[in-house]
């Protein structure tokens, strides 16, 4: 069975991620250019950041963060919207952390609208973060529904848990790795 991760289980990701590996996950998300993931987020949420971005590199997706890009101007213009309507567009795949502070953000959903334009359904992936495991209250919230997402669990064909894009619409899944590096 498929489940969704905690936000507390991310925070101690979080937590346990030494000082040196935080700096390489952060400095390898800066390269604006050669990043294959768009980590959309609400800004409350970056306690959860890390945890998000280890899990995705470590089966390898190279995150891209706006807020560390040296491009990114700092008060939001034109020229903000214009360079991450560009940046969803260069990353191959557009995953979106969920929480409650989701439905609250202004950006969240103007990002996956335009991720939802230039990428289509298969190249996009909720990660819900919910208080408990088995919360989807997330997908509730209107169109997040639609989307595949990003659990741990058992997937057919394989002998341990892991980490998996599952579309419950067809009830299939893929490994994660295998969706994030595949064209």
């Amino acid at each position: 069975m498929a489940r969704n991760i905690t936000t507390t289980e991310l925070r101690n990701f979080s937590a346990n991620t030494g000082k040196a590996e935080r700096e390489q996950l952060i400095k390898s998300s800066s390269r604006s250019g050669t990043t294959s993931t768009f980590l959309s987020h609400s800004s409350k949420d970056k306690e959860l950041i890390i945890g998000a971005m280890q899990v995705l590199q470590n089966h390898g997706g190279l995150v891209y963060i706006d807020e560390i890009d040296p491009e990114m101007p700092p008060y939001t213009s034109e020229e903000t919207a214009a360079l991450l309507k560009q940046r969803i567009s260069q990353a191959r795949r557009f995953v979106l952390l969920t929480s409650n502070n989701s439905k609250d953000s202004r950006w969240v959903p103007w990002e996956l609208g335009i991720a939802d334009g230039a990428k289509g359904l298969a190249k996009i992936a909720i990660f819900p973060a919910s208080d408990n495991t088995f919360d989807d209250s997330w997908a509730s919230w209107e169109y997040l529904g639609l989307y595949q997402r990003v659990v741990w669990g058992k997937l057919q064909g394989y002998t341990d848990e892991l980490w998996m894009v599952l579309d419950e619409k067809t009830n299939t899944a893929v490994t994660l790795q295998s969706w994030l590096t595949s064209y």
